[in-house]
């Protein structure tokens, strides 16, 4: 009989071969969602000099601190020019927001301030200290990280980078994972169902979460129920840094999915793991490659891919999302298996309840649908009642 290891083990055990494929250097428009792999620097001070922050008159602060006080408007001075005349006492000089501060001026007197006649302006309002100007390297200097490696980059993130004068930035080059689902049962979506022929949905669903954890799916297709066929898509797979076998690993006369696997040269590492649901899945390793099989039930797969497939992509997907939530309902003690629960978490003026769905079974999908995170039960937990904190981990 196989030994099960525990969640422990084998989460410890997938963190010794996290995949990293390396890095890749993209334009920086190409690099929303991506996961930084080397700092972005600024190339540029931002602003690059003393700029104003508002339509009015660049003037001296001393020229200003009385109403009716009146000054000479020498000259213009719109965004993007660069002003070269001084400002002299008694002067003033037109500016627009983002223009730089001509020498001499430390002050901005807002348009809404001073009243003009030909070239000649009024202060109407006292001023009173400097206002209106944006410091040379207020937002960044040239040389500082504005973005630090390991972050996944949001829309804000790219504008940063784009205004430190940043082309492209470098990121961590999405691993290729190849989806090798088993079954002479399995066809996929779309086709005419024969009698014993079922969809094969874990191709779709897992594909879609390696893309939002960084990844990059290839599927080269269905496995029937031979060593021989399963070899094939194996071979097929030899460029992939991770395969991804999908049922054929219980104990049944047609699971040959591992044997297939160990024929081709693979170590298997771990077989099994003391989880519900999940017990089946297994890994390997083949030079580089790498081999997570899981189960063939889709709310398994779907489970399992969370909690150990997301461990061997944290360089990109980042860390299992882990919280504590109330229950709203009473829990059973739980059997010599960590259980991991479809649940559905609520969040109400800023606390989480969390409540299991009523049908659990793995062959389901409508269930999966409808939770947004698994409940934590550790082997041979006590029962849980209604109040009672449980440990979360949320669903992608």
């Amino acid at each position: 009989m196989t030994k099960l290891i525990s969640v422990d083990d084998a989460l410890a055990a997938l963190a010794a071969h996290v995949l990293d494929a390396g890095e890749e250097t993209i334009p920086v428009g190409a690099a929303l969602g991506r996961v930084l792999a080397q700092n972005v620097l600024a190339k540029t001070t931002t602003p690059p000099a003393d700029v104003s922050a508002m339509d009015g008159y660049a003037v001296r602060l001393s020229d200003t601190r009385e109403a009716g006080n009146r000054l000479h408007v020498t000259g213009e001075a719109p965004a993007g020019t660069v002003p070269t005349h001084r400002l002299a006492a008694g002067e003033a000089i037109r500016i627009f927001t983002g223009a730089p501060l001509p020498e001499g001026a430390d002050h901005i007197l807002i348009q809404e301030e001073a009243h003009r006649t030909g070239d000649v302006i009024e202060v109407t309002t006292p001023q009173t200290s400097s206002r209106h100007i944006r410091k040379a390297g207020r937002d960044f200097a040239e040389g500082d990280v504005l973005v630090p490696p390991g972050k996944r980059l949001s829309p804000a993130d790219l504008g940063l980078a784009a205004a430190g004068n940043n082309s492209t930035v470098t990121v961590s080059r999405r691993p290729v994972i190849a989806i090798i689902p088993g079954g002479d049962e399995l066809l996929p979506p779309g086709s005419e169902l024969g009698p014993g022929k079922i969809i094969d949905s874990n191709s779709t669903a897992l594909a879609a979460l390696i893309r939002v954890w960084g990844g990059e799916p290839v599927t080269p297709g269905i496995a029937g129920d031979t060593i021989e066929d399963i070899r094939a898509l194996i071979d097929a797979s030899s460029e992939a840094d991770l395969i991804l076998p999908i049922g054929g690993a219980s104990v049944g006369d047609y699971d040959y999915m591992k044997t297939a696997f160990e024929g081709a040269g693979a170590e298997i590492l771990f077989s099994g793991i003391a989880v519900r649901p999940g017990k089946p899945t297994w890994f390997a390793r083949k030079g580089q490659q790498r081999i997570l099989g899981l189960p063939g039930n889709p709310a398994s797969a779907f489970v399992c891919a969370h909690l150990f497939l997301k461990a061997l992509l944290s360089k990109t997907a980042g860390p299992a999302g882990h919280f504590s939530a109330r229950l709203e309902t009473d829990m059973p003690a739980g059997g010599f298996r960590e259980t991991y629960y479809r649940a559905v978490m609520r969040r109400t003026d800023g606390a989480y309840s969390v409540t299991p769905l009523p049908d659990q079974d793995s062959s389901l999908l409508r269930p999966l649908q409808a939770a947004n995170c698994l409940i934590r039960r550790q082997p041979n937990a006590p029962a849980a009642n209604v109040g009672e904190d449980v440990e979360c981990v949320g669903l992608t």
